[in-house]
């Protein structure tokens, strides 16, 4: 009867998770894309927006792109794209998913080594709703961490298995899940030192002295007896392929993000002001899990700004709470199993190797909290037994406090609904943040808000006077305003501070354009395009000015080139049927493809692009249709003249003169 009621009990916490974890996190489908890396993972990835094919595969497993080689995270963000196309509520559901099976493995795993329902429930609870994981579930890019999470939960669940009766047979699929979690997100380098720590407690598999191998140790009495025990050179021993595979990878993503410049050198931050700012980082995450305020999706590093007596106070504590952990260890080993899950995990990414400009981040806790939790909730288990009532005040208080989270998740989740919320959300709590106000100074641009925009780039560039980011997109918003020279002095100003942006180039290439300076654009797209030669938009305009300054040749070079990559590209059918039918050279006058390629990009325009349709007119009398020229004309026209574009409405008409009088328009 007891085990029936058990067997209830752990189906009924099963669902509740899983219900609380949708409840928590059902703002999520009215979410957006975040231009903060969801733009470079995602929307504006050819190669992830091309689906699951042969070329995306091969392109997942041998680029380090984004200064990372996680193929898993890559084929992932494929499949969603695949099945789902760029409907951010269905990318969002898939991380969703990943986090609700990793919050139902982690009771499950917990239960099984401990056999302890409620405080594995209460663990996997938290786990779930806390605010603190939601940078992790509601950031479409940071796949990687729910991805990565699941293939922990595997490996455990896989090792439990093993663990019980040691074999190769049960040990190949621990090395396979680490592989495959390693293969989504190198943190997990540090699994092999966990499952050790799990020997220890509760798992119980450390063999004392000359104690026998099924013995309980009378220190042991929290640990689990059924598993195999060994001694700690045999229980390393067997992890040995572990820590090979964890070496091979990190070798590989060592290479990777110090190829892709992620990496920060000594010289732009010191060892000292490393090691001080990861030891406030340590006691930074343990408050903001007690108390998740004022959460953020980035948080300047402070470089050499921290006050001494910060890391000392920091060190300290740490030290103190160490020696109290290791003084208890034999009584209550799930304190010193917690303790070291926690501060263990967080080694690769506490910024001792400082990847990325940040300080901490929300997401590098994902896993690492599950260890605090585990001591919170074991610890709250051994409460004195003769209190009153206090399996009932336990069950209050747990249920208060995660009814407290499911409230802050929600609100959390809400604030990642576009980038102007989650961008004024940031530098509301964060000060001195010239990343998140570049971001929010592009944000505001694509909104068309130019003046705020130039507002939050100019403030951009007071914290950080050296940031090209900043310059450079602060030399398009001048572009978009028609102030071409302030805007090449932007960009010129940006390329002295870091040439490797091809970004800046071509933006620069633009601003040459509007100033008939083709040559000059010629060498600035050029450029660009040395630098990213997939670029497309720089493809385009390259074949513009070129056929501008009349070489017709390497101009339809690149508009092929550019439809090879996209076939459906408006911008390069437009361009190559203009050339096809306007060009003055014999040799490239082809009015029948050129009316084949205009009518294909008047197709995808829905035929109301003014644009697309003068280009259709050129072709179609080139081909000798002058009356369907006319009527294709006139309906440009018509469309050109309402959405402000008086002046190509007036060439447009220039050129139907022309075609009434039964002549093609030749160009340039």
């Amino acid at each position: 009867m007891e085990q029936a009621r058990s067997k209830q009990y752990v189906s009924l916490i099963y669902l509740a998770l899983a219900l609380a974890t949708i409840i928590a996190y059902e703002p999520l489908r009215h979410n957006d894309f975040i231009s903060y890396d969801d733009y470079a993972y995602v929307t504006e990835n050819p190669q992830v927006q091309a689906g699951i094919t042969r070329e995306s595969i091969f392109w997942a497993f041998t680029t380090s792109y984004k200064a990372n080689w996680h193929p898993l995270t890559w084929l992932s963000h494929m499949l969603d794209c695949e099945l789902f196309g760029l409907d951010p509520v269905w990318h969002h559901l898939s991380s969703l998913l990943l986090h609700a099976a990793n919050t139902l493995l982690l009771f499950w795993v917990l239960q099984k080594m401990t056999g302890a329902v409620w405080p594995s429930g209460f663990v996997a609870a938290v786990f779930a709703l806390h605010p603190l994981n939601v940078e992790s579930v509601a950031w479409v890019a940071e796949r990687k961490n729910v991805l990565s999470g699941f293939f922990w939960m595997l490996t455990i669940a896989a090792y439990i298995r093993y663990a019980k009766r040691p074999g190769i047979g049960r040990f190949v699929p621990v090395f396979f899940a680490l592989g495959l979690g390693l293969m989504a997100k190198p943190m997990l380098v540090t699994l092999p030192f966990v499952l050790l720590l799990l020997d220890y407690w509760p798992l119980g598999r450390f063999q004392w002295g000359r104690q026998n191998r099924r013995e309980t140790s009378p220190l042991s009495k929290s640990v689990n007896v059924s598993y195999q025990r060994s001694t700690i050179y045999r229980l390393v021993g067997e992890k040995i392929p572990l820590f090979v595979l964890i070496v091979v990878f990190g070798a590989v993503t060592f290479i990777a993000q110090q190829s892709g410049g992620a990496m920060l050198p000594v010289e732009n931050l010191s060892l000292n002001s490393r090691i001080a700012n990861a030891l406030v980082s340590y006691i930074s995450y343990i408050d903001k899990m007690i108390y998740p305020s004022r959460l953020a999706v980035f948080y300047p590093h402070p470089a050499d700004s921290l006050p001494l007596w910060q890391p000392i106070v920091c060190f300290t504590v740490l030290a103190i709470v160490s020696a109290a952990i290791i003084y208890t260890a034999r009584q209550k080993r799930y304190l010193a199993v917690g303790w070291l899950w926690y501060l263990g995990t967080l080694v690769p990414v506490i910024g001792l190797i400082q990847v990325g400009s940040q300080a901490i981040a929300d997401r590098y806790t994902y896993l690492p909290s599950i260890g605090i939790f585990i001591m919170v909730a074991w610890g709250g288990g051994e409460l004195p037994a003769k209190w009153r009532y206090r399996g009932a005040w336990l069950g209050i208080s747990a249920g208060l406090l995660l009814a407290a989270m499911v409230t802050c998740t929600r609100t959390q989740v809400q604030l990642w609904k576009n980038n102007l919320t989650l961008y004024e959300h940031t530098l509301a709590v964060t000060e001195n943040n010239s990343i998140i106000q570049n971001s929010y100074g592009c944000a505001l641009f694509e909104e068309d808000r130019l003046n705020e925009a130039i507002v939050q780039l100019n403030e951009a560039l007071q914290i950080s006077p050296e940031f090209s980011l900043a310059r450079g997109n602060l030399g398009k918003v001048f572009l978009k305003q028609g102030k071409v020279n302030e805007a090449i002095a932007c960009f010129n100003e940006a390329l002295r501070t870091s040439k490797d942006q091809p970004d800046v180039y071509y933006y620069l290439g633009l601003a040459k354009v509007r100033q008939k300076k083709h040559n000059d654009a010629i060498s600035h797209f050029s450029e660009a395009l040395r630098l990213k030669p997939d670029y497309i938009n720089a493809h385009l305009h390259l074949a513009y000015s070129l056929a501008e300054v009349g070489r017709i040749q390497p101009a339809a070079e690149h508009c092929y080139k550019i439809l090879q990559l996209e076939p459906d590209r408006v911008g390069a059918l437009n361009t190559l049927a203009w050339i096809l039918a306007t060009t003055e050279d014999t040799k490239f006058q082809n009015p029948t493809e050129a009316v084949k390629f205009a009518e294909k990009a008047c197709e995808l325009t829905n035929y109301e692009n003014p644009g697309a349709l003068d280009t259709l007119a050129a072709a179609y009398a080139a081909a000798g249709r002058f009356h369907e020229a006319i009527e294709t004309a006139e309906k440009a026209v018509e469309l050109a003249a309402p959405a402000g574009e008086k002046g190509l409405a007036e060439e447009i008409e220039e050129r139907l003169q022309l075609y009434k009088s039964g002549r093609s328009y030749r160009w340039p």
